[in-house]
């Protein structure tokens, strides 16, 4: 039994008391008194739960009802076995419900890939759930070795958490999404505001600061003398950060560049990895048409989604000059390619690429994903693994050089972006020159009407705000649209729609401290945490 006057420290053995408790107390108690499938099973749901917080449902008080269930969990936890259990069934919860809409990828040749998707809807949140299982166990071993509980058990799972997130982030490659923090980027109120803790803190920083403040109130929950100020705490955590990013909204209208306005172009082109030249050639028809619509004004460029442009076009005259119709006058027309060795050099490389060409179908500039998608644009482990990659072809992409700053007539300098590279925190910009705005060119038919592409559309947002920088946004079924360097959405167009977009493009500001520090200022945060921990429960034990 733990002493009644302090907090119930990982591992306790919970028994109902014999004097009355309130409400949360009991439900605290009976939480970490679960044993068996219960515990699992509530720490699944606790799981799934939480990714409702993320977009588009966008609840995000949710994350306290989780975090602090999750955290009544862990104190009924013997033994490092049962604490990872815990952390990899809520892992798991959490990833099958924020990730199923990976699963729609392979619907688009079923007959192939049907295997698969048991795989990516639980296979990928299984592996995924490895690193909250490790959390837990962290948790459960440093309380333990510095006997800490309280508050301070509290702040050692949030650590956790944010740290086996920047992991997640970064190893084989990285997968940084469903990030905590990444559940202000969608209609919450107040989220805009709050998001312009990114441009100090990053992403990450964001997501430490949320599950602190989700776990701080499950201090209400402790045995014996209750004590409110952690949940003032937590109130207070939320507030100033969303006061000081209103401040920030207020003092920084959105302002443009100066004659330089780009079209969007949404064709809307369902998946297909068997068309036919026919149906192509109509696709193909329904871009140029799209491009070329009377605008109200000159256009600098026309930009079209990840794909959107004829594969092979450096080494097909025809092709270019078909491609350079959609341009404006005077202006270019930017989209997503198949780009292979430029002639006379033998087609052995190919690359997700995107090209800039003039009316005259001269190609002006061109970049390569270096972000590849894993099983999508290569196999890893190929000798070793007999499976197709999902999108055609045999051969895998190879990997571009970076991120890079390209120089492209009658436009400030831009760094492209093609699908998912934007979701990848302090590696969107190119470390030896700063572009003026951001370029993302995707294509997310491949997941339909599912989270995914709501999902990809806020993360783009967060990378706006994190650089200072614009980013433009044309995704081939949506959501297209232009983010100015705060985060706010200047304009957009919905999923599934078929249309164009004018925009204006929006103004960079100033270099933020996110850009300059990149994750130092998290990691300063994190070990702060754990040093105090201990002294935190001590000092909440005074009280």
């Amino acid at each position: 039994m733990a002493d009644p006057g302090v907090g119930s420290p990982a591992g306790v053995d919970f028994r109902a008391p014999a004097e009355p408790v309130a409400p949360l107390q009991y439900l605290a108690a009976w939480v970490a008194s679960l044993r068996g499938w219960r515990r699992y099973g509530l720490a699944w749901l606790l799981g799934a739960l939480a990714a409702g917080a993320l977009p588009p449902v966008d609840l995000v008080p949710l994350l306290v009802v989780s975090f602090c269930g999750l955290v009544w969990l862990a104190d009924g936890c013997h033994g490092w076995k049962r604490a990872f259990g815990v952390g990899w069934s809520f892992g798991c919860g959490f990833f099958v419900a924020g990730l199923y809409w990976i699963a729609a990828a392979l619907f688009v040749d079923i007959a192939m890939f049907w295997w698969m998707v048991p795989f990516a809807v639980f296979g990928l949140p299984a592996f995924l759930g490895i690193f909250t299982g490790a959390v837990l166990v962290f948790h459960r071993a440093f309380c333990k070795a510095f006997g800490i509980d309280g508050v301070g058990r509290t702040l050692v799972l949030a650590a956790g958490w944010c740290g086996a997130e920047w992991l997640r982030g970064h190893v084989l490659t990285g997968f940084p999404w469903n990030l905590v923090g990444y559940a202000w980027s969608g209609g919450f109120p107040g989220g805009t505001a709050m998001l312009q803790t990114t441009a100090y803190v990053g992403i990450y920083g964001l997501s430490l600061l949320t599950v602190v403040a989700a776990c701080l109130p499950a201090t209400l929950g402790d045995l014996g003398r209750r004590h409110v100020l952690p949940t003032v705490a937590a109130a207070v955590l939320i507030a100033l950060p969303l006061i000081g990013g209103m401040a920030r909204l207020e003092g920084a209208p959105t302002s443009f560049v100066p004659g330089t306005t780009l079209r969007l172009v949404q064709p809307s082109i369902a998946q297909n990895l068997r068309a036919t030249e026919e149906t192509q050639r109509a696709d193909f028809q329904r871009q140029v048409i799209l491009s070329t619509e009377p605008a109200s004004g000159p256009l600098a460029a026309t930009i079209w989604a990840e794909a959107g442009a004829p594969p092979f076009i450096e080494r097909n005259a025809s092709a270019r000059l078909s491609y350079g119709l959609a341009a404006p006058e005077g202006g270019l027309v930017i989209g997503g390619t198949v780009r292979t060795d430029f002639q006379p050099a033998p087609p052995t490389h190919y690359w997700n690429s995107l090209v800039a060409v003039k009316h005259s179908g001269e190609i002006v500039g061109f970049y390569d994903k270096f972000h590849l998608v894993p099983f999508g644009e290569y196999v890893p482990l190929r000798n070793v693994l007999p499976i197709a990659k999902i999108t055609a072809g045999n051969v895998d992409f190879s990997t571009g050089p970076g991120p890079r700053t390209l120089d492209l007539p009658g436009l400030p300098p831009v760094g492209p972006l093609i699908c998912y590279e934007v979701i990848f925190p302090g590696e969107v910009v190119d470390p030896s020159r700063r572009p003026e705005w951001l370029l993302n060119i995707t294509n997310d038919a491949w997941y339909g009407f599912t989270s995914g592409p709501f999902q990809h559309f806020a993360i783009a947002r967060v990378r706006a705000v994190e650089e200072g920088l614009p980013l433009v946004r044309v995704a081939n079924n949506g959501i297209s649209g232009a983010i100015d360097p705060l985060g706010r959405v200047v304009a957009r167009l919905g999923l599934d729609a078929v249309s164009f977009l004018d925009v204006p493009l929006p103004q960079a500001v100033a270099v933020t401290v996110f850009h300059q520090y990149g994750d130092k200022i998290l990691f300063g945060g994190l070990i702060l945490i754990l040093v105090f921990a201990p002294f935190v429960g001590r000092i909440g034990r005074q009280f």
